[in-house]
């Protein structure tokens, strides 16, 4: 696999930046390499959710009624379709 050799390989690479990613790749190569065992699967789409409630939940801190709390979360995470 390319994404094995260059973990093997750029640790000693002349060009210091290109070693210091090297090292880098090389402390991280399970995380690294299970990005091409999984297809490219992540959890990305999950986090942004995630973190655009967040964002409305320290904003909505005023909400007294959950359904009303639920019905913008839905909106924001464009689960409600209006």
């Amino acid at each position: 696999m390319i994404a094995e050799q260059i973990i093997d390989s750029f640790p000693t690479c002349p060009i210091p930046e290109i070693a210091r990613l090297g090292r880098t790749l090389k402390q991280w190569r399970e995380a690294f390499l299970s990005y091409f065992t999984t297809n490219g699967a992540s959890n990305g789409g999950t986090e942004a959710v995630n973190g655009l409630i967040e964002l409305h939940r320290r904003v909505a801190r005023g909400f007294k009624n959950f359904d009303n709390y639920r019905l913008r979360m839905l909106l924001i995470a464009g689960g409600l379709n209006l």
